[in-house]
């Protein structure tokens, strides 16, 4: 019957009760629709005055029981509401509680919207777990410092380490050899006895101690004896750990295990024995007897006493009283060897440095001359005491041994660069130079390159109709043509390499007399690869007639030289200086050039006046670079 009306009521709450969060708001309807009735409903409106909400708060109930809630929190008369009987059953009170319960529960999922971060209490407010503390928001919860508050329960010596809402005390100070650290960070002995982590051997046995242990012999020692470090039992000599362990007149005297008292007897001084009565003492003859007092020389007795007589290279020690060997060497110093002394049995032995050999009297040194045995590899030259290996010419002496000679690579040497003008060729002892294949020959000196002057030797390929030129490392055949209007003139004398065409004009011709060109000419020059510039190298002087009388200028004249074609890579330039009062042009090459390159420079001298150009030469300079720099 019961559960028939248990399910009557859950179908009746269904249809007119809608709470959120299902799972809990099942259990909570069930526990409702069991006895809920219009004074219920009611009461929840009571519940809403006291907790100071609107009267139309949404508690999410049935349409009935809403307007009957809302009805009971609007009216303020206390007739108008249903006051339960009196005497109501345990049944009865039970649901009233369990009807409060839930009015809390609701009204703090309902006003904190469910979101506390820990817990809820009935009034719809938020608390924290211990070991947090409300944030400003009144929901969510945040750990408590203890360690900074100074809350923490840290005895001294440890150091508080706060955690998420509590906090640990570790200890600042190891516990120390034999020790160890328990959970509730105090310091434990370690029985190292029990843990087997001891050194006792099998003889001992471990006991424990207080941070340590120690190791007591399983075997007891007797009396009498005392036990070492290895377990062993060693006899205690009483007479000497003991004092005084024998009455007055006795000698003490020690036994295993014990020792024993002797009455003393009379006691004979040094040389002297007791007679056969024991009564008195008598001289030792210590010259007599098998064990020779002197050992082999000249015994002389004593009373009590006795004398050695000791034979040459012996002295006699009056505290051993025996013959000693005399080290002679150390009694006269440098007065019996020339070089080294050498202690023996009863004598002493002379002997030499390296270098030198004994003579014939035993004592002095002579010189030894060690280039008999031939240690050297070439030469050997004898000294005092020693000697000296020398190597020949293009060798040097080893490092190694010093008596080795190696062969000196003369190529390889710093300067090995500058002994041959172009190639070095190493040869044992020595080293010989070569110079290029074709247009080059060794000089006289052996180191030095000449060029072959083709022209001159005959050896050219150059026609009727060429001119032969010799250049570094060969030869050019050229043929040089004077343009027109210009006729060549004789060669000059000082380069016989050049041709000069000087102009010459038609009576009629205007234009050809018009034209500042006085003079063409060609020359031909030949230089070595200059791969390093230290400074500017000056190749060609152009030589005028105009003076200059320490200034740049003679009246209305002046004089200007110009680079006009042919200067790769900028490699020329030209300056003006004065030469003996007069004006010159010097080309200097001022970069490096690498051969073989064959380059034409074209050249201009100007003769300025205040109307323009009065005077031209131009000069073709044929510049051949060769391949080597020697």
């Amino acid at each position: 019957m019961l559960i028939l009306l248990f399910f009557s009521f859950l179908s009746n709450c269904t249809s007119s009760v809608y709470l959120p969060l299902p799972a809990i708001m099942v259990y909570l309807c069930m526990l409702i629709c069991i006895c809920i009735t219009c004074c219920d409903c009611c009461l929840l409106g009571k519940a809403v005055q006291e907790q100071g909400l609107p009267c139309d708060y949404d508690l999410s109930l049935g349409p009935q029981c809403a307007q009957v809630s809302r009805g009971c929190c609007i009216d303020s008369n206390p007739d108008n509401q249903t006051t339960p009987t009196v005497g109501k059953t345990h049944w009865a009170n039970t649901y009233i509680q369990n009807i409060a319960h839930f009015i809390k529960f609701y009204l703090c999922v309902k006003i904190g919207n469910g979101n506390c971060a820990h817990r809820c209490t009935g009034n719809g407010t938020c608390t924290c777990f211990k070991g947090y503390k409300l944030k400003p928001d009144g929901k969510n919860c945040e750990d408590i410092n203890e360690c900074l508050l100074g809350a923490s329960n840290c005895r001294a010596g440890e150091r508080c380490i706060n955690t998420e809402g509590s906090f640990r005390c570790q200890r600042e100070v190891s516990c120390g050899t034999g020790y160890e650290l328990t959970d509730n960070n105090n310091c434990k002995d370690i029985d190292e006895c029990e843990t087997g982590t001891h050194n006792c051997v099998p003889e001992f046995e471990c006991q424990n101690t207080q941070g340590s242990f120690r190791c007591r012999p399983k075997v007891k020692c007797s009396a009498g004896y005392i036990q070492d470090a290895l377990g062993n039992c060693i006899d205690i000599n009483e007479c000497l750990a003991q004092t005084g362990p024998c009455h007055p007149g006795q000698l003490c005297i020690n036994t295993l295990g014990s020792y024993k008292c002797q009455r003393n007897s009379v006691n004979c001084g040094r040389g002297y024995h007791l007679n056969e009565e024991g009564t008195r003492c008598e001289d030792i003859d210590e010259c007599k007897g098998p064990d020779a007092a002197c050992s082999g020389h000249g015994c002389i007795n004593l009373v009590g006493s006795y004398r050695c007589e000791c034979a040459t290279g012996y002295i006699f020690n009056s505290i051993s009283r025996v013959c000693e060997d005399m080290n002679e060497c150390r009694h006269y110093p440098g007065r019996l060897c020339a070089h080294k002394c050498e202690n023996t049995l009863g004598s002493y032995k002379c002997s030499c440095t390296t270098g030198f050999k004994l003579a014939n009297d035993g004592r002095n040194c002579d010189d030894l001359n060690e280039c008999e045995s031939n240690p050297c590899s070439q030469e050997c030259a004898n000294v005092y005491g020693s000697y000296q290996c020398y190597c020949r010419r293009g060798y040097q002496l080893s490092d190694n041994d010093g008596v080795t000679c190696e062969d000196i690579d003369e190529c390889a040497l710093p300067t090995g660069g500058h002994i041959c003008s172009y190639r070095c060729h190493n040869t044992p002892g020595s080293f010989h130079c070569t110079c290029p294949v074709n247009g080059y020959t060794l000089a006289a000196n052996g180191r030095s390159c000449q060029d072959v002057d083709e022209c001159v030797t005959g050896t050219h390929t150059c026609t009727v109709n060429q001119s032969c030129f010799n250049v570094q490392g060969g030869f050019r055949c050229l043929s040089f043509e004077c343009p027109t209007n210009y006729r060549r003139v004789g060669e000059t004398l000082e380069r016989s390499d050049t041709v000069r065409c000087i102009k010459s004009c038609q009576p009629s011709d205007v234009a050809c007399v018009l034209d500042p060109v006085h003079l063409v000419s060609y020359t031909v020059i030949s230089m070595p690869t200059f791969r390093e510039f230290t400074r500017p190298e000056e190749i060609v002087f152009l030589r005028t007639t105009v003076p200059a009388y320490g200034s740049y200028h003679f009246g209305s004249y002046d004089v200007k030289f110009d680079i006009l074609e042919g200067n790769v890579e900028n490699a020329f330039d030209i300056i003006k200086r004065v030469e003996n009062g007069m004006y010159v042009g010097v080309v200097r090459q001022v970069k490096p050039l690498i051969g073989p390159l064959n380059i034409v420079l074209k050249l201009s001298t100007s003769n300025l006046t205040s109307q323009g150009v009065s005077h031209q030469n131009i000069i073709n300079v044929y510049v051949f670079v060769s391949e080597f720099w020697f």
